[in-house]
């Protein structure tokens, strides 16, 4: 169990690294190519992300729950069939996939632009998809290796790779786009398809790093291979069968925030030049898609990184059918998530000028779309983990259903909402499919399960109160500021930033201490930490 929980941590300190690597990129690279060349940068992204998700198919989970079963009996030769066969699977899929994706370039760019008055071109959309397609080639082949790897308990490879592919991809992103644009004053556009090509330099780093692995572990998995017990002749469609149901929930919950912004990329730009905004959807869009969902994601791997890891504990007491112990830990993902999400998006909500000027530069408008962007960070986290609840409980299909029913709704009313409210339309209807989704998701778990928690409902109202309190402290803090002396840079606002947030976080966190708020829901540590500062 120990060493489970080891490779566990390993893997999810790995993503995490790798997460975070993937947000800070953004701000040194929008200071160089500037705002509306990042729009650019965006376009080609989404579409991207949502192949990249098909061409993978959920696989390192879905390969790593295969071979680990199989060798759990005995049945090594199963494993390795599967990894022989897939890699050839894998890269066809790649290749099927980079066609696709150049094949639908034109068309996805001609959908984007309906208006000569827009930022861009057609020809320069499906230019920077074209490029960012080549990424497809090598990714599917590391996520079937990365898969392979985790069914032996190795996890260091995974998470070593997904470092080392983040790493190389920023080094020349940005490394690349610093020449062009800063040290050759060559065009922007140029740096923008330097910067997409990137994923592809990154994936082959990754690559090189997985066939150092490969060489250093093959030995071992080749002894194991030695004594194989077969359990049956497994037929390739029987293989590819299980692969395929293990799969499938794992890409759309991987894919559901773009699938969400896929919608917005299609139909936010028709919706702006009906009611004459030509001159700005294209700017619009960058905030609502790009800038301002990078800085709301953050909160969310932080909510999600610390309630998934109670998730394993869910599967296992589901399992074992105890279903008291199994309403605890729900109880406590629940409140973990809420504890993290709740006050940090009103946060980020409440210092959203500063924050956009700091991350990218001043803006009123990036700021507003920051600000009515941010509360949905409480939705992103809560589908995620109850997506991750209903994996853990085999009830994946219910994912597909729940998410295509979001999805749906989102599509039926961006338009009208758009029409009516601009960028706050698109963010309403991402809103309420989420809700819709949320909802179906929680019902099928309680139904399943028959949950139903009075102390998460109590937790959720003291959480409430604590983040009012904190909030208005955090708002008196920055009005003090602004009245001492407004402003004049960027590293002002960033000091000041810093006080308003130091001041939310003493408060939260002193609130929370003193009601043994954090030590309930956090674990032993801060149970210490609080007796350490006198809070017993």
């Amino acid at each position: 169990m120990s060493s489970l929980m080891k490779g566990t941590a390993i893997l999810t300190i790995g993503l995490f690294l790798s997460k975070v690597l993937g947000l800070v990129y953004v701000f040194p690279f929008y200071s160089i190519v500037g705002e509306e060349n990042v729009g650019l940068y965006q376009y080609a992204y989404i579409p991207y992300n949502i192949m990249l998700s098909i061409a993978i198919s959920g696989l390192p989970i879905a390969v790593s729950k295969f071979v680990s079963k199989y060798n759990a009996i005995g049945d090594y030769e199963a494993g390795r069939r599967l990894f022989k066969s897939g890699f050839s699977v894998m890269l066809i899929t790649g290749v099927v996939s980079f066609i696709l994706l150049n094949l639908l370039a034109n068309p996805i760019a001609n959908i984007v632009i309906e208006d000569d008055e827009q930022i861009y071109s057609v020809e320069q959309i499906a230019s920077v998809i074209r490029w960012v397609s080549y990424a497809l080639l090598a990714v599917p082949i590391m996520s079937l290796i990365r898969g392979f790897f985790q069914g032996y308990n190795h996890y260091m490879p995974t998470s070593v790779s997904q470092l080392v592919e983040q790493i190389v991809r920023i080094i020349v992103l940005l490394g690349g786009s610093f020449i062009v644009v800063v040290l050759l004053d060559g065009k922007t556009e140029t740096a923008i398809k330097f910067a997409v090509f990137a994923a592809f330099v990154g994936a082959l780093g990754g690559l090189v790093v997985l066939y150092f692995y490969w060489k250093k572990l093959k030995p071992e998995m080749d002894t194991l291979l030695l004594n194989n017990v077969s359990s049956g002749e497994l037929s390739y469609k029987d293989i590819y069968k299980e692969i395929i149901q293990y799969s499938i929930p794992i890409v759309f919950v991987g894919m559901s925030n773009s699938l969400f912004q896929l919608i917005d990329m299609l139909t936010f730009n028709s919706a702006m030049i009906s009611i004459g905004l030509a001159k700005v959807t294209d700017t619009y869009l960058t905030m609502l898609n790009f800038t301002t969902q990078k800085i709301v994601i953050i909160p969310v791997m932080l909510a999600t990184g610390f309630s998934m890891a109670l998730i394993p504990t869910i599967t296992k007491y589901f399992t074992l059918e105890k279903y008291g112990v199994l309403h605890n830990s729900m109880d406590k993902t629940y409140q973990i998530l809420l504890f993290i999400t709740v006050p940090a998006s009103f946060g980020i909500a409440i210092l959203a000028p500063d924050i956009y000027h700091v991350l990218y530069e001043q803006s009123e408008m990036g700021a507003e779309v920051l600000a009515h962007y941010a509360p949905l960070a409480i939705l992103f986290a809560l589908f995620s983990v109850t997506a991750a609840i209903l994996q853990g409980i085999d009830y994946q299909k219910w994912i597909i259903f729940s998410l295509l029913t979001g999805m749906l709704i989102k599509l039926m009313l961006n338009t009208p909402l758009i029409k009516a409210m601009e960028v706050d339309g698109a963010i309403l209807a991402t809103a309420i499919g989420y809700i819709v989704t949320i909802f179906i998701n929680i019902t099928v778990i309680h139904k399943v399960l028959h949950y139903r928690s009075k102390v998460v409902f109590r937790r959720i109202l003291l959480i409430a109160i604590l983040t009012f309190v904190m909030s208005v402290a955090v708002i008196a803090t920055n009005k003090l500021l602004y009245f001492i002396a407004e402003p004049t840079n960027k590293g002002i606002t960033a000091l000041y930033l810093l006080i308003c947030v130091g001041v939310g976080v003493v408060i939260y966190g002193y609130a929370s201490f003193r009601l043994g708020l954090a030590q309930k829901l956090l674990g032993e540590r801060f149970t210490k930490l609080g007796n350490k500062l006198g809070f017993k």
